[in-house]
């Protein structure tokens, strides 16, 4: 939750922000695919399992859970796909392309002056 909210309030109005991106992580065998919208509007979409113990012993449900908290709290649009056999490459996996995608959707692009919305805000 408060990761979340720390994000939004960098994000601000979203002012220059590319705002849409998606990433592959390929992780051994394990595969996740993440594309976002820092749009304003916190939604999941989450595609894949883990195995009933999940990574570490972590149940898989709380990394989807972790995702969704953040997703709300942010304003940020996801839809993640993960596959694979091992958990811990799953979990890796798509840890890494949730940041790159943020990282991406966060950079500042010279060629948008104002907030990336026809409505004008995000």
């Amino acid at each position: 939750i408060v990761l979340g909210t720390a994000i939004a309030e960098a994000v601000g109005d979203g002012r220059g922000i590319t705002r849409f991106a998606d990433v592959a992580v390929p992780m051994d065998e394990a595969l996740a695919r993440v594309a976002i919208d820092l749009g304003g509007r916190g939604y999941l979409v989450f595609e894949g399992e883990f195995s009933p113990a999940g990574p570490g012993g972590i149940p898989g449900d709380l990394i989807e859970h972790f995702f969704f908290s953040l997703c709300i709290k942010a304003g940020v649009t996801a839809h993640i796909s993960i596959t694979g056999r091992n958990d811990h490459h799953i979990a890796e996996a798509a840890f890494k392309a949730f940041a790159r995608a943020l990282r991406a959707a966060v950079a500042i692009d010279p060629s948008i002056d104002d907030v990336p919305s026809t409505k004008g805000f995000l």
